[in-house]
């Protein structure tokens, strides 16, 4: 039998399989998972609550199930970590916000409730910013997440929990949900796979405004056949998200690799509008130069994204006032800062405002598309930086710039959101300071199975070249006792009933 430590480190696709072959055991697999958990998770605090004591008896359930050979669903037995923004039953729930730290739900998310359907071990939450607005993952009742190659720097956000745990592997599947780059952002500065997919593909329960694309949920992994696990079991029509429809999930987790001497590559260092760091600029321009020999042909892309900035003010202030507009009204004070000043950004539009950001989101949608008349895929920098440290709330300047706003540096990933493509940060080597360096590929208009296809083949390249490979977190320096951090917990965490506290990893290490 593989050791724990072994068991940790395998993809979920490999870990699947033996479950599958009873070469392991779902108990052992999670055991390894736990402590992995327990070395690890004081460093990063990626995973806020947990349910040990429950896995493990649902861990036991599932052996049984393979040993009586039993129907097993596609995540039979694997280890799942769920982003702090969906409801799962029995099992603290508070978006990192204050308001609801002592919030368990009766029942799961819909996401939820099918990963676990297909056999999904629900283990812990992972960390995000108060209410999911920023891309630091930090917040007043679990406090900051380090990132896996330095604790000190953030890990980003808003799934940056999911993509710290990933990345150490604590879990080796967990969700992730992206408005602005919340998914694509911190598995780029964290060194793992994040797809933001063509909305309607997975049910979002949690969304307001139920006609809006802007916010959608998806996968991420430490692979893109990890990533394309864990996505097809999540799509399909649910009753809960208008935008659903009927679809396979086989047709995400059966892709061949894409022939990438085929295609036509465009590229671009900032969109024509984003704040972009001097060094930032130069690595990419070096990536683009090492991979350009595995494409048909690699051209640069200057597309018109018009007032992209002033647009995904006034569509992302929308939903603010859509989900706080109570809470607001009721108790401002109970809102962390960022979702009070998304909140007040939109209570301040008029209709005029959101008429035209609606006509303008529109005409971005469709100049975008021109682009795949010339090329099969766009390929950008995922973030404009290199981590900064967790204790910054977030970044204000680049290049010596002054910034709009708290959200002004993910400009790469929320002008992508505004077009709708699918859109995938695939690791791609280290930075000039060795910190985790993400490309961001962009497919063209529900070209989801074809932009995982070219992912699959693009990662395999990539691990032949030395400047490429996907980069690997000191596991032993973050396992070695670390010096007390300050926290920005305020008050002392509190657990869900079912939990040991010693078991939890709640209290902040960074």
């Amino acid at each position: 039998m593989p050791s724990s430590h072994t068991l940790a480190d395998q993809s979920a696709v490999e870990l699947r399989r033996m479950i599958g072959s009873r070469e392991v055991s779902p108990v052992e697999v999670l055991e390894a998972s736990i402590a992995r958990i327990e070395a690890l998770n004081p460093a990063v605090n990626a995973l806020t609550a947990t349910c040990f004591e429950r896995a493990r008896e649902e861990a036991r359930r599932a052996e049984v199930q393979v040993l009586r050979g039993e129907a097993l669903g596609s995540l039979h037995g694997l280890p799942l970590g769920i982003k702090d923004l969906e409801d799962t039953a029995g099992l603290l729930t508070t978006y990192g916000s204050p308001r609801f730290r002592g919030q368990v739900p009766a029942r799961d998310h819909a996401l939820v409730a099918r990963l676990r359907a297909a056999g999904a071990i629900v283990v812990a939450k992972t960390n995000v910013p108060e209410m999911g607005a920023g891309a630091n993952t930090r917040n007043p009742v679990w406090g900051a997440t380090g990132n896996p190659f330095d604790p000190m720097r953030n890990a980003g956000g808003s799934s940056g929990g999911s993509a710290a745990a990933l990345a150490t592997g604590m879990l080796p599947v967990a969700t992730g949900s992206d408005t602005g780059g919340s998914l694509r952002i911190p598995a780029a500065l964290c060194g793992v796979v994040g797809f933001r997919p063509s909305p309607g593909l997975v049910p979002v329960e949690r969304r307001q405004l139920g006609w809006t694309p802007i916010s959608v949920i998806g996968p991420m992994g430490r692979t893109v056949a990890d990533t394309c696990l864990q996505f097809g079991a999540s799509v399909g029509q649910h009753a809960c998200d208008p935008l659903t429809y009927a679809v396979d999930g086989r047709t995400f987790t059966q892709l061949a690799p894409a022939d990438l001497a085929s295609l036509r590559v465009g590229y671009t260092e900032d969109f024509g509008v984003c704040p972009v760091d001097d060094g930032i600029r130069t690595l990419f321009r070096q990536r683009i130069a090492t991979i350009r020999h595995l494409f048909r042909s690699v051209d640069e892309v200057r597309p018109d994204m018009g007032e992209a900035d002033r647009c995904f003010d006034v569509v992302r202030a929308a939903s603010f006032v859509a989900a706080f507009r109570e809470a607001y009204e009721t108790d401002p004070g109970s809102l962390g800062p960022n979702v009070r000043a998304n909140y007040e950004m939109g209570a301040n539009m008029t209709m005029a405002d959101a008429t035209w950001a609606h006509l303008e989101q529109t005409r971005i949608f469709r100049s975008f598309q021109t682009l795949y008349e010339d090329f099969d895929l766009i390929l950008s920098p995922t973030t404009p930086v290199s981590p900064f440290a967790w204790t910054l709330p977030y970044l204000d300047q680049i290049n010596g710039q002054k910034l709009r706003n708290y959200y002004h540096w993910l400009g790469l990933t929320y002008v992508v959101t505004l077009a709708t493509n699918p859109a995938l940060a695939l690791p791609c080597g280290v930075d000039a300071g060795g910190m985790p360096f993400g490309l961001q590929l962009i497919g063209r208009f529900r070209g989801d199975a074809e932009l995982l296809s070219i992912a699959h083949a693009m990662e395999a390249a990539f691990a032949r070249m030395p400047e490429t490979q996907r980069p690997q977190p000191d596991l032993a320096r973050l396992a070695k006792p670390v010096p007390e951090l300050k926290s920005i917990v305020t008050h002392p965490p509190i657990f869900d009933a079912a939990m040991p506290p010693a078991a939890t990893g709640g209290q902040a290490a960074v």
